[in-house]
Parts: C-alpha cells; structure tokens; sequence
C-alpha cells in the first residue's frame, strides 16, 4: 500500500500549518520547505480548503491557516478524502478484475482486512498526535522556600 502524492502533499501541508499556528503561511512557504511544485500544491490547498480543513485569506498579505483545532481533524478521515481508492489488488475493483483464481481466492479477504486494519489505525490519530510535543520550559517557575500554602 503506497500513499498517492496528494495524500502525503495534504499531510504535509497541514502539519505545516499546524506548526506555524501563530501566523499565516503561504503555498510557497509549504512548497520551498518540502520541494513541492507550487503548482501541484495550490490544488491540494484548494481541495484542504473545500473539505474544511483550511482557510484561506486573499490579500497582500494573505495565506493559509488551519480551519480546525490540529485535535479535530482526524487523519482516517483526511485519508479517505483524499485518496482516490483503496483497490490494493486487481480482484478490489469488480470493474476490471480479471485475475483467473478470483472466484475462489481467499487473499482477497486477508488484504481487505489488513487495509481495514490500516484505515482503524489512522481513525485513531488526530493531526495533534503527529505533532511534537511542545519544548519544555527552560525556566521553570520556582517556588520559594518557606512559602505559605
């Protein structure tokens, strides 16, 4: 099972953002970071904006930022958006499965539950739990000695 490029493009964009919550972001800040074609990206901005998951503010000094708190999108979610099918093998798609030992294979049980099982793990992660935990305060605040409680 590989990711398409636009489901990895959405992922990074929005952890992107996520990292830069204290200011607007721009499609060529997202695509100078990553080596991203800023053509390719502006659709995946357009398509997180669609879905709700990003904003968008026009003007001279305009950008993107997240749409949602990073804890309210939730990755299996994003996942199933963007990705155009999960037919990991020919027998998935009815349409143009012309493998000779569908009828009576039974892989095609034991990949749909390992994709099943896949998609579970992601409905369990939100954007916030792929995130890195903020720094530690380097200057902990310090009780004195002898204070009342």
């Amino acid at each position: 099972m590989r990711l398409t490029s636009f489901t990895d493009y959405s992922l990074r964009t929005l952890l992107f953002l996520s990292a830069h919550r204290d200011r607007l972001v721009t499609i060529q800040d997202i695509a100078d970071t990553h080596a991203i074609s800023k053509n390719h990206l502006m659709k995946v901005v357009y398509q997180l904006g669609l879905s709700g998951l990003i904003e968008t503010v026009r003007g001279r000094n305009g950008g993107l930022r997240l749409a949602k708190d990073p804890c309210d999108i939730n990755i299996g979610t994003l996942v199933r958006h963007t990705e155009s099918d999960f037919f990991i093998a020919e027998c998935f798609d009815s349409a143009n499965d012309h493998c000779a030992i569908t009828p009576n294979c039974l892989l095609k049980h034991t990949l749909n539950d390992a994709m099943q099982a896949f998609l579970a793990v992601l409905d369990r992660q939100t954007l916030q739990d792929l995130l890195p935990p903020p720094p530690r305060d380097s200057h902990p605040v310090k009780l004195r000695r002898g204070a009342a409680t």
